[in-house]
């Protein structure tokens, strides 16, 4: 595994992690619509991406022409 994809792994974890702290310990609603949904959303990607190393965001960059790293 690759320093890119843990480092994904653990970031999409302390997102989540810190969201589902916030709402167990009542400082934050989950039920309700909010934007911290979209945060989920970003944590629950960063997560899966370095688990499955597939990533929307990696696809719609390349098809705009940004060029990949050199492989360090």
């Amino acid at each position: 595994m690759t320093v890119e994809r843990l480092v994904r792994i653990i970031a999409g974890s302390f997102i989540m992690l810190s969201l589902a702290l916030a709402h167990f310990s009542g400082n934050v609603d989950m039920t309700q619509i909010s934007w911290l949904w979209f945060t989920a959303f970003v944590g629950f990607n960063l997560f899966q991406s370095g688990i499955t190393r597939f990533c929307p965001m990696d696809i719609m960059l390349k098809k705009a022409g940004v060029k990949t790293g050199c492989g360090l």
